[in-house]
């Protein structure tokens, strides 16, 4: 399965893995631990698929909606969950991805599930700590609930 990285950000890409949120057609596109394996490579976060169980999955899953409803909030300027926050910083505590320097001077990049997520999560923290926060939109088209980030010169991606 090819997937669409158009939010700008990793973290929003993951949450962009189910679309039609808020409809009865609501679809999630990380259908099993292969579809997962095969986001985590295309997103370029590892170089070869760690591996991936069921928990695992559903362990991913629950990140990634802690993501939605954290950029949610944070577009909106409402309250945050609480257990969302916990989970996103317990996440990020986690060694992330390796980096390493091969002969030929290209980077490698590798690490379990564990480090994958912990990458994603600390991306997202220093998303949502920051100002590029306020570039942070919602789709404005309906059924869409992707959240991306509006990085355009004048800011009016849509």
């Amino acid at each position: 399965m090819s997937f669409t990285f158009v939010s700008g950000h990793v973290g929003l890409d993951l949450a962009g893995t189910v679309g039609h949120r808020d409809t009865p057609d609501r679809y999630d596109l990380l259908t099993g631990p292969d579809a997962l394996a095969s986001w985590i490579v295309q997103a370029g976060l590892v170089d070869a698929a760690p591996s991936i169980g069921a928990e695992e999955l559903v362990e991913t899953a629950e990140l990634r909606e802690a993501i939605y409803r954290l950029a949610t909030a944070r577009i909106q300027g409402t309250a945050v969950r609480s257990a969302d926050l916990d989970l996103l910083n317990t996440t990020a505590a986690a060694p992330p991805v390796t980096p390493r320097l091969r002969e030929d001077g290209a980077v490698a990049l590798g690490g379990e599930l564990s480090a994958v997520r912990s990458t994603i999560a600390r991306a997202t923290i220093e998303l949502l700590g920051a100002a590029a926060a306020a570039q942070l939109k919602a789709c404005g088209a309906a059924p869409c609930t992707r959240i991306y980030l509006d990085s355009s010169r004048r800011g009016d991606r849509r």
